[in-house]
């Protein structure tokens, strides 16, 4: 009997749970590309332009020092006062029922809603002298906020506080409340059940809506141009110095002042996504 060769069939390919994945990869890399990273590069090959000493010597200047020191700090003093209240808010929103609580929900939500100019006036109009609501009585304690840094740290909390609300709420929503009340039987006080049950769960969160806060808050300019007063190596922030720079024609200034802006703004946030990576791994 002749013996019979029997042919191995192929093997089927690989199949991928989703299809498409060759085309919607080149779509997403080709929409970055035109939309964040070629703009990006261009912004530094503009600033390379001016060369090592031309860029130090526009940076190294107190104005553009001010400003940039006034833009940073007070976006990470608005990002962590936002980190404490705006949990408190989220905490408040997803675990309790009380009236009016629809309507403070929808107030949250202002700051996206409202052109920055219009925050601006409005900042401006309550916290100026001898006129603003609260303006006077806090000049009567010897407190002033418009034309002052304190005036910008106001005007970056308040465009940056939604962030870390809407960031935080649908976190506590899916936390199980029966791990406190678990906690509770054991004899656990309602801080140790909140500092060992709810924080370290919320805290990857917390991170992510604080820097999305920062963000925010480092590049504002509409709301804190009211408000600041604008004045050279006091309330002058960076995005204003750089619409200064490119009015007068000072494209290379504009663009050197953007970039350091850039980079600091992306180590800042480096180190916050790798706390963000730490948390969760050490809460898994």
């Amino acid at each position: 009997m002749s013996a019979i060769a029997i042919e191995q069939a192929p093997a089927p390919a690989r199949r991928r749970v989703m299809p498409g994945f060759g085309l919607t990869l080149g779509f997403t890399l080709s929409y970055l590309s035109l939309i964040v990273l070629i703009p990006l590069a261009a912004l530094m090959v503009n600033a390379a332009g001016l060369g090592v000493a031309g860029i130090w010597k526009v940076l190294n200047s107190s104005q553009v020092l001010s400003a940039l020191r006034l833009s940073f700090g007070g976006a990470l003093i608005a990002a962590a006062i936002n980190a404490v209240f705006g949990s408190l808010i989220a905490w408040t929103f997803v675990r309790y029922d009380f009236p009016g609580k629809r309507a403070l929900q929808a107030m949250i939500d202002l700051p996206f809603a409202l052109p920055t100019a219009v925050a601006g006036i409005a900042l401006t109009a309550l916290y100026s002298t001898p006129n603003g609501w609260l303006g006077v009585p806090l000049e009567a304690i010897g407190i002033e906020v418009a034309y002052t840094r304190l005036g910008v740290i106001v005007a970056m909390t308040f465009i940056s506080l939604p962030f870390v609300v809407r960031t935080l709420e649908p976190v506590l929503e899916q936390i199980d409340k029966q791990y406190e009340e678990a906690a509770a039987t054991l004899g656990a006080t309602r801080w140790q059940a909140v500092s060992r049950i709810v924080f370290p769960a919320m805290t990857p969160a917390l991170l992510t809506g604080t820097a999305l806060a920062f963000a925010r808050a480092v590049g504002e300019y509409g709301s804190i141009i009211f408000i600041a007063g604008n004045l050279p190596n006091l309330t002058q922030i960076a995005p204003l110095l750089i619409a200064i720079n490119l009015d007068q024609h000072e494209i290379g200034a504009a663009t050197a002042i953007a970039a350091a802006m850039l980079v600091l703004s992306f180590a800042i946030l480096f180190c916050i996504n790798l706390l963000q990576a730490w948390a969760r791994r050490s809460g898994s």
